[in-house]
């Protein structure tokens, strides 16, 4: 049954047919086939995936993420970042990274990140002379931290897979978020150089000072998500409340740029965002529970841990395995899916459940921007005109960053567990 259960699923997968919907078929026929149990608990199953209070938080961020992109916040944020770094070598690329660190802390979302500063970036480098798959690469490299800075889709999931807190997961993803912003950085001058892209003109004080202020309400967002979690004042879920509360004032009585015609929209696109996403995340955790039921995580734990005996080993392993995971399945449903399978053995190896969660999160950001189902690259490629194909290639030398930061995240354990200590 197991066996019939994954044969399936890549089945399904290799015909092209959407992630839930091959979740869930490949469910509910291994269900029905092998007479596991009724019929009837497969709906049950999808709905109690959802039917969960930290999941709430899901919809508002994307929420939250919606009313920022459409309130104005992410113009101010491009400018604000210009004036910090856009007069350095390679200023626009690192303009791309910077305001994407801050948009990644507001909105939650690699995808939204990418579309929201890309749609002004992208086409203001190409303006400059950089290469067209390099300004895309970048940009679908520099969304994906929308995934591990904090508050994060995938990070609450983890959190709620692994029953581990959901604050303690966003905290320890600021200094891996940061280890790969500074890297990023870093290659963009390198390239810049390389290539004879100087940066703009410098700015002043008051030039920083003025984009600062216009900027401010979008970056004490996250200052007030986060420290209300943290000064115990609100729980993540009604952090995600406060936040689509705040965003919506700034962008209808502050900055007045979302109007009632535009509300609508900005509605209806979060509405059919978190259909998608909770539809993954129903069917997702259907496919779990047979998991479950047939005892596949126990039979892999025993397996793995009778022939690996080194913990180094199963997490180079278990690395490979996630990146190869995240390059074709949704982050959503692979975190469902392998939390189940490979926290037990991690633990067992001695490692810490939030340092493993940032290292599930890290390997599955990277499949926001690998092909061939990387959201953030088909964002960027939308916004460029450049095919897939090309774009792979220019996204490889992003690739290879990310991953030697992977390794220093599993390497260095203090670096995700240090700040939740505190």
């Amino acid at each position: 049954m197991a066996l019939l259960l994954f044969i399936l699923l890549i089945s399904l997968f290799i015909l092209g047919v959407p992630i839930a919907f091959s979740l869930g078929l490949a469910s509910a026929i291994t269900v029905w086939h092998g007479d596991l149990m009724p019929m009837l608990i497969v709906a049950q199953q999808m709905l109690a995936s959802v039917n969960s209070f930290p999941l709430m938080a899901i919809p508002f961020f994307i929420l939250a993420g919606y009313l920022m992109q459409g309130g104005g916040i992410s113009k101010r944020l491009v400018d604000f970042s210009n004036t910090l770094v856009g007069s350095m070598t390679g200023g626009l690329a690192m303009v791309a990274i910077v305001t994407s660190l801050f948009f990644a802390a507001i909105s939650g979302s690699g995808a939204a990140t990418t579309a929201a500063i890309g749609a002004i970036l992208i086409p203001a480098m190409l303006s400059k002379g950089y290469p067209g798959g390099y300004a895309a690469a970048n940009q679908a490299a520099s969304g994906a931290l929308g995934v591990i800075i904090p508050p994060s889709i995938p990070l609450i999931l983890y959190g709620i897979a692994a029953n581990v807190s959901v604050g303690d997961m966003f905290i320890a993803g600021i200094l891996p978020g940061i280890l790969v912003t500074l890297t990023l950085l870093v290659f963009a001058y390198f390239f810049a150089r390389a290539n004879g892209l100087g940066g703009g003109e410098k700015s002043s004080l008051g030039d920083v000072f003025r984009a600062g202020k216009k900027a401010i309400l979008a970056i004490l967002m996250p200052v007030i998500i986060l420290g209300g979690i943290y000064g115990g004042v609100f729980t993540p879920t009604e952090a995600a409340v406060i936040a689509v509360a705040y965003s919506f004032v700034i962008g209808t009585l502050i900055y007045r740029e979302i109007k009632f015609a535009s509300l609508v929209g900005i509605l209806k696109q979060s509405a059919v965002t978190t259909a998608v996403v909770l539809s993954i995340i129903g069917a997702a955790g259907l496919y779990g529970r047979i998991l479950q039921s047939l005892r596949v995580p126990d039979m892999i734990s025993d397996f793995v841990i009778s022939a690996i005996d080194s913990p180094l080993l199963f997490i180079l392993l278990a690395n490979l395995l996630l990146l190869l995971a995240g390059m074709f399945i949704e982050a959503a449903a692979a975190i469902l899916i392998f939390v189940p399978i490979l926290l037990p053995i991690a633990v067992s190896y001695g490692f810490d459940p939030i340092h493993f969660g940032i290292i599930m999160v890290v390997n599955l950001a990277m499949g926001m921007f690998t092909p061939p189902v990387g959201l953030n690259l088909f964002v960027a490629s939308q916004i460029t005109n450049i095919g897939i194909a090309r774009l792979t290639w220019a996204v490889m030398p992003f690739v290879a960053i990310v991953l030697a930061n992977l390794l220093i995240i599993s390497l260095l354990p203090v670096l995700s567990t240090w700040l939740p200590s505190l």
